[in-house]
């Protein structure tokens, strides 16, 4: 396929840290152990510079959007907004594993060099306006993950979510490529917009049909949404603890800039034959995940439930698609914004407050934490609280958005199940809550201390409240953002 020297340029970022997670991976080979400090330094240097790349393409681009690759990757604000929370996630996840993962058996070279081409895939993929494009990006970011949740190839847990990741996660690739071919076949193009126009112009068969049906199930996959939910816990539970936090924020905001990019834009004129689908999907979702943490005491795990459940509060936003407002969309943009803050934060008191050698995974792990160390419990209450939806945090202003945005466009029962699974989810937030304040501690606080992990939790901290305080910019530049 023919392009131009100024295609190039557009993908600049992507081919920088392309190159920069070449060049961290050859120099963990030759590097010993008291130099992966310094790798995992250059990592969130990269990182930053890819960010500073990115808007030097948007700030001299002629005008957006701009298509590249004969129509196959486009620059646009939406997906600049997802590419830097991308960025952002990896860049905090990175500063998580350098005192969990730097302290372990395992060489980490490799292990950034990984987290660096699983976030190329994912700047890619919210690029793609076409579906062969975006499947290999998607491919690229999820084979970096297989090998990112066994990176601690001694542990038996850290194994059984590798190799259950790995299984259905083929499978859910295996299901989407199905569907997309029968796009294919009756649309007759892999192009989103030409697949909307194709839409638009005849009446669907049920190949079609089924097509949409095997996509949106793939994509559910990626989300993590029920009934293709099952990984989460478990991978999330057994995998290195800032790679659990890497999978409940980056790859879930690649896959939801996809998950709005294909069905607004290639399957929008079709909006009423799967809206049915998403809004099954999102009941359930929220009553699998909301009811599934209740039972748990590993935190890991319960965070891994309480995802799930927040993937059916956004999947909401899907459905007020069509409205004239835009609303749906933008508030999917403000709600997995402070998701993105609130989840972080959570995983990264996880990761300081270690025990047994492993991580504070137990919710019993966190007695006491106010007397221990009040900051630490303050931070952790204010994620749990925005988590929740709990008033001023980003939380409610995400929820709040997303419930008012499924009102409006008739989703009323869906909206009122949604609040009912936000009430639900209070016990089991609290139940850590009183551990913290309630409950004495006993025995020996093994803390990790970090001032990188301190800094980036002070960072998710203060987004979290400053977005329930202040919502306004937030909101205004999420606006700002929407699908061209």
């Amino acid at each position: 396929m023919p392009f131009a020297a100024a295609d190039t340029l557009l993908i600049l970022p992507e081919l920088f840290l392309t190159a920069a997670g070449l060049v961290l991976l050859l120099a963990a080979t030759a590097a010993g152990r008291e130099k992966e400090r310094t790798i995992a330094l250059a990592a969130v240097g990269s990182l930053v510079v890819t960010g500073v790349l990115l808007a030097v393409s948007a700030s001299t681009a002629k005008a957006l959007p701009q298509a590249a690759f004969g129509g196959m990757f486009v620059l646009d604000r939406f997906g600049l907004y997802f590419k830097g929370l991308m960025l952002l996630a990896a860049a905090v996840t990175i500063l998580f594993s350098l005192r969990f993962v730097g302290a372990s058996p395992y060489p980490s070279g490799e292990y950034y060099g990984l987290i660096l081409f699983s976030t190329v895939g994912m700047l890619f993929m919210a690029s793609g306006t076409h579906l062969a494009s975006i499947v290999v990006a998607l491919e690229l970011m999820a084979l970096s993950q297989y090998v990112l949740a066994g990176y601690f190839k001694r542990e038996t847990k850290s194994l059984e979510a590798a190799a259950k990741y790995f299984v259905l996660g083929a499978f859910s690739s295996g299901v989407l490529l199905y569907g997309i071919s029968l796009v294919y076949g009756a649309t007759g193009t892999l192009s989103l917009a030409g697949i909307a126009k194709a839409l638009g112009a005849s009446a669907p068969t049920p190949l079609l049909v089924v097509g949409i049906i095997l996509v949106a199930s793939g994509m559910f996959f990626k989300i993590a949404s029920a009934p293709f939910h099952v990984w989460a816990p478990d991978v999330y539970e057994g995998a290195p603890t800032p790679i659990s936090a890497f999978f409940a924020v980056g790859p879930k905001l690649a896959a939801y800039s996809i998950f709005a990019r294909i069905f607004f834009v290639g399957f929008g004129p079709r909006a009423h034959e799967w809206t049915a689908i998403v809004a099954a999907s999102a009941a359930l979702t929220m009553v699998v995940g909301n009811v599934g943490a209740l039972q748990q005491t590993n935190v890991k795990r319960l965070l891994g439930y309480s995802s799930i459940g927040h993937a059916g509060y956004a999947l909401l936003g899907l459905l007020a698609y069509g409205d004239g407002t835009g609303i749906g969309l933008w508030s999917i943009l403000v709600y997995l914004l402070a998701y993105a803050f609130m989840n972080l934060g959570a995983f990264g008191l996880v990761i300081l407050l270690e025990a047994k050698g492993y991580a504070g995974e137990s919710v019993d792990d966190f007695n006491g934490l106010s007397k221990r160390n009040p900051w630490a419990a303050a931070a952790m209450l204010v994620f749990l609280l925005s988590l929740a939806g709990i008033p001023p945090t980003a939380g409610f202003v995400g929820k709040y958005l997303l419930f008012s945005a499924a009102m409006k466009a008739g989703w009323f029962w869906l909206s009122l199940l949604a609040v009912l699974m936000s009430a639900v989810s209070l016990f089991y937030y609290f139940r850590i809550a009183r551990a913290m304040y309630l409950v004495d501690g006993e025995g020996e606080l093994y803390w990790r201390e970090e001032p990188a992990v301190t800094a980036a939790i002070a960072i998710c901290a203060a987004g979290t409240l400053a977005m329930g305080v202040l919502p306004g910019p937030f909101v205004a530049f999420a606006k700002s953002c929407l699908l061209p």
